[in-house]
C-alpha cells in the first residue's frame, strides 16, 4: 500500500446555520489548515498515488479565497469541509481541518480503508 498525504492552507469565509445562538452564524472567516490523506495499491502510470499538485488545484484552487456556503453543499462546518474533501479525490480516505489553533475535525471515509488506516 502506498500513502502520500498534502497539507496546506486556505483562506475562506463563511457563516455557519445553526439550531443555537452563536457568533459563528455571522459571516467571517479563518485560515484553515487542511491535510489530505490518499492511498493506492498501486501506483498510477506516473508512478504516484495522486499529484500533489492535483489536490492542490482541487481543494486549495477550488476553496481558497472563497465563501464557502457558495462552494459546498452543506453547511460549511469544519466537519463537513472535511468529509466534502475526502469526496473529491478518488484516492482520499482521510482529511484533516484545521479551522483555529487547537480546533481541528477529522472525517474518515470508512469505504476507502478496508480496516486499515495509516498516516
Amino acid at each position: 500500500m502506498f500513502y502520500v498525504s498534502k497539507e496546506m492552507e486556505i483562506s475562506a469565509a463563511h457563516q455557519l446555520k445553526l439550531s443555537y445562538e452563536s457568533k459563528c452564524t455571522q459571516l467571517h472567516g479563518h485560515n484553515w489548515r487542511v491535510r489530505v490523506y490518499c492511498k493506492s495499491e498501486e501506483l498510477d502510470e506516473n508512478g504516484m498515488v495522486a499529484d500533489f499538485t492535483h489536490i492542490k488545484q482541487a481543494i486549495h484552487g477550488y476553496l481558497d479565497h472563497g465563501y464557502l456556503n457558495e462552494l459546498l453543499p452543506v453547511n460549511p462546518t469544519a466537519e463537513n469541509i472535511a468529509r466534502w474533501i475526502t469526496g473529491q479525490i478518488p484516492t482520499c480516505y482521510k482529511a484533516e481541518v484545521q479551522e483555529t489553533e487547537g480546533n481541528i475535525a477529522v472525517y474518515v471515509d470508512e469505504s476507502k480503508t478496508n480496516g486499515r488506516e495509516a498516516l
